[in-house]
């Protein structure tokens, strides 16, 4: 439950002490979790193969979708937060798009969710079962739990502030999250979304790229940010920041060991929507992918 604390910031600036009220428990980020893990089963898995083309609108653009899924879970995930959470704010995807007012209680809310109930929306409604449903628990703008869970295959992903990160398997094993080791730049796996990114960096970016090894992208940050904290790749790249795709992400990387900033090197927080962000198993990596990539 939630208990009286206090919190450190937490990015790759010297900490500095911000006082709350309350702090978030591991029993609070297992609620978090049975409300993704349950809105999956319930609302995302019965229709995922099933849509109909009324049950799928187009958003910004031909690529931002969103499909009946979408809206089930994140009323079912609402609901749920609000009940064992009532004094929490709950900003969902879908809910922000209608009313973007709702992101500003973000940085001074005792307690807030970030909820993306359907991450990797393209694929769900194209038959690939590659998404994801996310949230993160976030105490006057500071991420201190983040959760990530894969419908199809059962996992769910956590991570608590100074707390570890972990995957837990449906079967109920858990084990512990590390990212991969630093390596050359020439031998980086590299997760790269550029599409996102203006011209002429994005030009510059997609050249440069043929200095990792390999290179992916998933349309899905939800199992992007998994694969980096479970050391499978070694490189996320982002220039689009909505704060439902990555703050849990975000939190499950650094819990990992991982080490991430803005373009600039300037600390990454869930109130930033611009800046890119770089992810890499350390600070020095860090630096030398962004030379690689950037310049």
């Amino acid at each position: 439950m939630l208990t009286k604390g206090t919190v450190r910031s937490y990015n790759s600036l010297p900490p500095t002490q911000i006082e709350i009220s309350v702090q978030f428990s591991p029993s609070d980020l297992d609620q978090l979790g049975s409300a993704l893990a349950q809105a999956a089963a319930d609302e995302i898995m019965p229709r995922f193969g099933r849509l109909q083309k009324a049950g799928i609108r187009q958003k910004s653009s031909a690529f931002d979708i969103v499909t009946e899924a979408d809206e089930a879970a994140e009323r079912a995930i609402t609901s749920r937060l609000n009940s064992c959470f009532p004094e929490a704010v709950v900003v969902g995807e879908e809910a922000a798009d209608r009313h973007p007012e709702l992101l500003q209680a973000l940085g001074s809310a005792e307690l807030a969710f970030l909820v993306d109930p359907l991450d990797g929306t393209k694929n769900f409604a194209s038959g690939l079962p590659l998404f994801g449903v996310m949230a993160a628990a976030l105490m006057r703008g500071q991420i201190v739990g983040g959760v990530i869970h894969d419908p199809v295959g059962g996992s769910t992903a956590f991570a608590l502030r100074d707390g570890g990160a972990w995957m837990l398997a449906q079967d109920g094993a858990r084990s512990s999250l590390q990212v991969a080791s630093p390596v050359p730049v020439r031998e980086m796996e590299g997760i790269a979304g550029t599409n996102f990114l203006p011209e002429p960096l994005r030009s510059k970016v997609n050249g440069n790229l043929s200095r990792l090894s390999s290179t992916n992208w998933f349309r899905c940050a939800a199992h992007e940010y998994r694969l980096a904290a479970s050391g499978h790749c070694h490189i996320l790249f982002y220039n689009r920041l909505m704060p439902w795709d990555h703050a849990a992400g975000w939190l499950l990387h650094r819990e990992a060991g991982g080490f991430s900033a803005h373009f600039d090197g300037t600390p990454y927080l869930p109130t930033h929507t611009t800046g890119g962000l770089l992810c890499a198993p350390s600070e020095a990596s860090w630096h030398e992918a962004r030379a690689a990539l950037l310049t």
